[in-house]
């Protein structure tokens, strides 16, 4: 065979125009997919994994059936997009509210006591489990727990969240310096101590081994479907990413150092951006995330579709960042009812082709019929993607010290800045005052990281129903109150115990005898034991009742020679 026959021949212009603009249509919708090319390491076993489900839910999404490819945009200066259409605000907010809307009856509308009765059910269940293991150790004087006590040791948990110490035992410490004495009226440390430990929310026996939220799916899923049916978001949504901190050992533990706490849990949050409201939340888990595959929208449109299924062809606006920002993304949110805007990395495919080199204050508006892709240098290039917002510039109400001229920003860009931020600003608030502590056991830190997203929306719903604007240290003062008013019961005086420890002004401030207290079962024979004679190092130790008492120190001392000794000597 003659090497003449596979001589290379150049190729016209109308082959390579058909090679670049029209071949994609011949290969599998991966190859399509807008965002596989700059897909976080952190997903790609999601998206390994997207071809081999069975179930998935097919868009059939393509970017030149919907005419998003990059060749069909055009330079304007005046563009409008047509928009998801009016949205009707007469159905949205609080659902279902409660007859008295106090902060309890608020907070019980997420953590219901069928919940909490189901997590009593499997504390009680695993303490059995770990009684039948230890036949020793303080586990074996256990008692069943109740609902009424696990709502008094939720509102103990709010309550460290607020009176920070650095270990859970120094809320029971007699040191003068670390007394909490309210926290024992509730527990004991042991019984509160244990409780923490047996805390527990699914079956070991019955749980599915193959979920890798399997300790915490229960509680997550009743939780996040009181967050849905509780509220119905306004006109805009906001979806970003939220991290839990976690150092411990994980396997769908994440790494993103642009985040503050850079170790941890990762949520995917779907907020209403005028109330901050919490509409519904996702846990990244891996290659089981609980996400719906849409062929032609990679990983990061199938979590935007999955969060925003309930609420399509309403005419809502979605705002995000530019991890989940795409043309092909944005026009089937559109032929769906619900609007769109966000930065948008500027190789997306489907995205124009801008001008290169801009100076500061210049911007470029590409249009394809549907979309308006703008183009803005201020310090630097950045790259926006809508589908509600037209062309034009807005001032921001501030001045430019230098040319002494009002600011001016892109349309897009100024609704973007306002209205993004509602993720941020939910784990702002709940990270003031959160009640989250340190465990060796990932899925109780969760479930507290949830307890805290129920507050926030509680105090929101309360808001929404009573118009009271009530900060957010109020709001859990008033909640915790209720709950303890409501289901904490007076717990009897403990017996014997570590004796209280000396107040370090003893030595310096003024002090007086007083008679001690009667009680109504002494009446005026009250005594206690006197401090000196029961713990004395300069004398042999006896116990020796007084009448009589220094009331700053609250300690009893007999009137001679204890009382002198007591607040002269460093060592009595």
């Amino acid at each position: 065979m003659s090497t003449n026959q596979f001589k290379r021949r150049k190729l016209t212009n109308e082959e390579i125009v058909e090679i670049l603009f029209y071949s994609d249509e011949e290969f599998d919708s991966e190859a399509d997919s807008d965002s596989d090319e700059d897909l976080p390491a952190n997903l790609e076993a999601l998206d390994r994994t997207e071809d081999e489900e069975t179930s998935t839910t097919s868009a059939h999404v393509f970017a030149e059936a919907d005419g998003t490819n990059s060749s069909s945009w055009k330079v304007t200066n005046l563009f409008n997009p047509p928009g998801p259409g009016e949205f009707s605000d007469q159905l949205c907010g609080v659902q279902n509210p409660p007859e008295s809307p106090s902060e309890v009856n608020c907070f019980k509308m997420f953590l219901t006591e069928d919940v909490v009765k189901e997590i009593v059910e499997e504390t009680n269940r695993y303490a059995s489990e770990i009684q039948e293991e230890e036949t020793k150790g303080k586990m074996v004087k256990w008692a069943p727990t109740s609902i009424p006590e696990m709502y008094t040791f939720l509102a103990s948990i709010m309550l460290m969240g607020m009176v920070k110490k650095p270990s859970l035992r120094d809320y029971w410490s007699t040191d003068p310096m670390l007394l909490t004495p309210f926290f024992w009226s509730l527990f004991s440390q042991d019984r509160f101590l244990i409780l923490l430990l047996c805390l527990h929310f699914a079956n070991n026996t019955t749980e599915m081994f193959n979920d890798p939220l399997k300790k915490i799916r229960k509680v997550f899923s009743a939780l996040t479907s009181s967050f849905r049916r509780n509220f119905l978001p306004y006109r805009d949504l906001c979806v970003d990413e939220s991290l839990m901190k976690w150092k411990g050992w994980v396997a769908f533990r994440q790494f993103i150092p642009s985040k503050r706490n850079r170790f941890g849990v990762k949520f995917f949050v779907l907020c209403d951006v005028l109330t901050g409201y919490v509409q519904d939340m996702i846990i990244y888990s891996g290659s089981t995330t609980d996400i719906q595959h849409y062929q032609g929208l990679g990983i990061s449109g199938s979590v935007v579709m999955t969060l925003l299924a309930p609420y399509l062809r309403k005419g809502h606006v979605l705002y995000v960042d530019n991890w989940y920002s795409s043309p092909t993304l944005f026009q089937y949110l559109l032929s769906l009812g619900t609007g769109a805007c966000g930065t948008v990395r500027p190789k997306r495919k489907g995205m124009p082709t801008f001008t290169k080199k801009m100076t500061k204050g210049e911007v470029d508006f590409r249009e394809n019929g549907s979309q308006l892709a703008v183009k803005w240098h201020d310090k630097r290039n950045v790259h926006v993607l809508t589908t509600v917002h037209p062309t034009g510039m807005a001032a921001t109400g501030k001045i430019d010290h230098i040319t002494g001229q009002p600011k001016m920003k892109p349309v897009c860009v100024l609704e973007y800045n306002k209205k993004m931020g509602a993720v941020d600003k939910a784990d702002m608030m709940t990270g003031f005052l959160e009640c989250t502590r340190k465990s060796t056991k990932w899925y109780k830190k969760v479930f507290f990281h949830l307890l805290d997203t129920v507050v926030l929306n509680s105090q929101i719903v309360y808001r929404q129903l009573t118009g009271k604007e009530i900060t957010s240290m109020q709001f859990r003062i008033n909640l915790m109150r209720g709950l303890l008013e409501e289901y904490s019961t007076s717990r009897c005086p403990s017996k014997g115990g570590r004796p209280a420890l000396d107040t370090p002004l003893r030595l310096t401030a003024r002090h007086f005898p007083s008679e001690v207290p009667q009680t109504t079962s002494q009446g005026s024979r009250t005594r206690r034991h006197c401090k000196v004679c029961l713990s004395s190092t300069r004398k042999s130790k006896q116990r020796r009742l007084t009448k009589y008492m220094c009331v700053p120190c609250n300690t009893p001392l007999c009137a001679v020679p204890c009382f002198e000794e007591y607040h002269t000597l460093k060592h009595y």
